[in-house]
């Protein structure tokens, strides 16, 4: 049976089964088309993150592969799937998607923040905007008079959009590139947040001022029209600061007063009403409905917590399923055959030439001028601010949909906003990684004539629960006697661990980070009148012995977390990485629960402790005691060069009069894996321990087989004597009758430790006592020498 599309279009069929086809109504044909949408956006997502595109690089191109320039050829895939009487449906769903990201784009963007960015981020974003604009004139001037039938529309409002598309930086792109590159928190990471936040809001105005001129196209259109527009467009922005903002004000803090934070559900849907309203109203003046959306986000106040529970409440929803069909709706309308001639493909070249050049020269002249900055550091923020996005689409489609944008001129500038967003990542890390291989000389000869009287360690927790157990192991490795008529002092670099996803919300934290860490860690993770009680108590902390606390954080995806971790660790030429693990227990009632961080956290453990060239130690936290009630600590000591180190920390501890330290030495048979170097090496640094702390310790000896060895740690554990147990990770170094009786036990499920350690660390055990899991360097990597094993000074700087 044929379909009539002059017939009125229903929404929904009586099934398969009354003879009806399904596809010839709007919503299951929408259930279709969305499915399609977010499977090969997606796809296309996982298929370009080994060379770590953004993913609306591959919502992009997903829009386009659906369009007329791939699967829209075939006219049978058309006609079923994406038929022309569905494009108006497309459309309202994919705008109201566009409307409440819009409004989530505002909700990120800090009033205050781009206010106080500086003159150095005003410039950047000045020079960034002003030389593409002037740039654009002859780039407008060469498509009017090469693609015909452009002539037509009015010279200002076409020479305003192709300015706009070429001046434009993607501020929520931006930060996902920052993040997979690794930047948000450098230098040149916050100058380039900065200035792209002021870019996007000058962007934004421009664009209003191109759509009043546009009106429809220039047909029919007087410029006293488009007076009335921008001057109803300014009164709409005075109203939304003077009335609307102070009310929006007072019910964020109504609130955020409520018991346990919870926002009332009047709010969110008086607000999330309100991002239609105030769209309905920009388009009844003649602007565009996403103005007032993204005008309604920016006035909201961002001190509280009201901005980020609107985020989490609407951005999965809008971001993961709503604005792919708005790249969907964009790619049917680009068709890349238009662009068939050498004459066509000239003006590709022109016009991207020309967005970059304007960007990068504009914004490295500026960096160099007036922000002194590196050659290598400018250039790569220029290519930072030449990043594109949805926002280009947003842009083209406006004028595409004003008329003022023909078809060929449509699907030129999208390839332009493609293939600008797609080389900036390669560039900069080209550039970066050629920059930072670059080490001067000076500073690695300062490392050699530093005075060797400071432990370094750097300290990384993912929350504030994290911070009591990492505190009282620094405390407990801080010493009070003075080395070489020098005080030793404890360096502790404090780096907080963050997961940057493709969430909008992601931003919003990074827009809160501070350059000390700590208000950024209290107020995105306790969210109560307590937010600064992490950073409170390293602050504290600090003054109570010779502690130097220097705080920081790593935000980034979790598989690359790891290279955060040990570039920190190497720059600040650190001793000890102490790390959390993945999972922590706390007791409900009488049941201890077992807390699961999640693998990724896991495999990051994995690779710091794989790849870094200075030790680690891996916290396993029971409920570690604090410090000033004293600590009872038990060294477990199997031989090998992880126990060996074990005790050298150890040895640390001994030294402060609020610890207890035991040590258990297992002798155990069928250890052929250690040769007669590794237990001369073990039996001279037991007897130097003796003899060194002797009569502070307690130490005992025990002569075990596989099995009762297995036993006997457990012991340890169960009794509830100490609240510390320290462990070597010694993996693969046990025969194999231990190996097998833990196999029995099966345990052997964390890979990031070796089988002792897994089993102390295992849950379902009773087993009371936090541990330290203790990993030697790598000796080779480190000093280039063929020792089995040795010592790293305590002095090593």
């Amino acid at each position: 049976m044929g379909f009539n599309v002059t017939n009125s279009i229903k929404t929904s069929s009586d099934g398969v089964w009354q003879g009806e086809n399904t596809l010839h109504y709007a919503f299951p044909l929408l259930i279709i088309q969305t499915t399609l949408v977010v499977f090969l956006s997606r796809l296309l997502a996982f298929l370009l993150k080994p060379i770590r595109q953004p993913k609306v690089v591959a919502e992009i191109l997903a829009g386009i592969m659906l369009g007329p320039s791939a699967f829209g050829r075939n006219k049978t895939f058309t006609h079923w799937i994406f038929p022309s009487w569905s494009t108006p449906i497309l459309e309202c769903v994919a705008s109201i998607g566009l409307l409440f990201f819009l409004f989530l784009v505002g909700l990120e963007l800090d009033l205050n923040t781009i206010l106080k960015s500086g003159k150095k981020a005003v410039g950047i974003a000045f020079a960034g905007i002003s030389l593409p604009f002037l740039f654009s004139i002859g780039v407008a001037f060469v498509l009017r008079k090469v693609i015909k039938g452009i002539d037509s529309v009015g010279y200002g409002e076409f020479f305003l959009f192709i300015g706009v598309s070429l001046s434009i930086t993607a501020f929520p792109v931006l930060a996902r590139i920052l993040a997979e590159l690794r930047l948000l928190t450098t230098q040149i990471g916050e100058m380039a947040m900065a200035a792209a936040a002021f870019n996007d809001v000058a962007a934004w105005i421009l664009l209003a001022l191109a759509v009043a001129l546009a009106g429809g196209g220039g047909v029919h259109h007087s410029p006293l029209i488009s007076l009335w527009v921008l001057l109803s467009g300014f009164g709409f922005v005075v109203f939304m600061f003077l009335i609307i903002r102070p009310i929006m004000i007072w019910v964020a803090q109504k609130s955020s007063s409520g018991n346990n934070n919870i926002v009332e559900e009047s709010y969110i849907c008086l607000t999330l009403a309100g991002v239609m309203l105030f769209g309905f109203m920009t388009d009844f003046i003649g602007i565009h409905a996403i103005f007032g959306a993204f005008l309604f986000g920016l006035i909201i106040p961002k001190n509280g917590d009201f901005s980020e529970r609107l985020i989490l409440r609407i951005e999965d929803f809008v971001s993961g399923l709503l604005l792919p069909l708005y790249f969907a709706s964009s790619g049917i309308k680009t068709d890349i055959s238009q662009i068939h001639s050498d004459r066509a493909w000239g003006l590709v070249v022109l016009v991207v030439s020309t967005a970059c050049a304007g960007k990068v020269l504009g914004t490295f002249i500026v960096g160099i001028m007036l922000c002194a900055m590196p050659m290598r550091e400018a250039l790569a923020l220029g290519f930072l601010m030449n990043t594109k996005g949805l926002v280009e689409l947003i842009v083209l489609n406006i004028g595409k949909e004003k008329k003022v944008l023909d078809d060929e001129t449509f699907a030129i500038l999208v390839i332009m906003a493609l293939v600008t967003t797609f080389i900036t990542t390669p560039i900069v890390m080209a550039i970066h990684k050629s920059s930072s291989t670059q080490e001067p000389q000076l500073e690695k000869t300062q490392k050699k004539t530093e005075k060797q009287n400071n432990h370094r360690i750097l300290a990384c927790l993912r929350g504030p629960r994290d911070a009591r157990a990492l505190i009282n192991l620094v405390e407990s490795l801080r010493s009070d006697k003075n080395n070489n008529n020098y005080a030793s002092i404890t360096k502790l670099y404090v780096m907080r661990l963050v997961e940057f996803t493709d969430r909008l919300s992601s931003i919003m934290m990074v827009r809160r980070a501070r350059k000390n860490g700590f208000p950024f860690i209290g107020r995105v993770l306790c969210r109560d009148d307590a937010i600064d009680q992490v950073g409170a108590a390293f602050e504290a902390y600090s003054v109570l012995g010779r502690v130097m606390v220097r705080p920081g954080m790593a935000i980034s995806g979790l598989s690359d977390l790891h290279e955060d971790i040990i570039h920190v660790a190497e720059k600040k030429r650190v001793e000890l990485i102490i790390l959390p693990f993945d999972k922590y227990w706390q007791m409900e009632g009488d049941e201890e629960v077992e807390i699961h961080a999640g693998h990724g956290w896991r495999m990051a453990n994995e690779r710091v402790m794989s790849q870094a060239r200075c030790s680690v130690a891996v916290v396993v936290d029971r409920g570690l005691q604090l410090i000033n009630n004293g600590m009872r600590i038990c060294i477990v000591f199997f031989g090998g060069a992880d126990c060996r180190k074990a005790l050298e920390i150890g040895s640390r501890m001994v030294e402060h009069p609020a610890i207890r330290v035991t040590l258990v030495r297992f002798n155990y048979y069928g250890s052929t894996n250690f040769d007669e170097v590794e237990r001369t090496l073990d039996d001279s640094t037991i007897a130097e321990f003796k003899m060194k702390w002797g009569k502070q310790i307690l130490y005992a000896e025990k002569e075990e087989n596989n099995y009762n060895l297995v036993n006997e740690v457990l012991a340890i554990g169960k009794s509830g004597e100490f609240e510390l147990m320290i462990v070597g990770n010694n993996k693969s170094k046990f025969p194999q009758g231990i190996m097998a009786k833990l196999f029995d036990e099966q345990q052997l499920n964390n890979s990031e430790m070796g089988p002792l350690p897994n089993l102390l660390a295992s849950s379902g055990k009773g087993i009371k006592s936090s541990v330290l899991v203790i990993q030697q360097q790598q000796q080779e990597a480190n000093f280039g020498n063929s020792k089995v094993a040795s010592f790293i000074d305590e002095n090593i700087v």
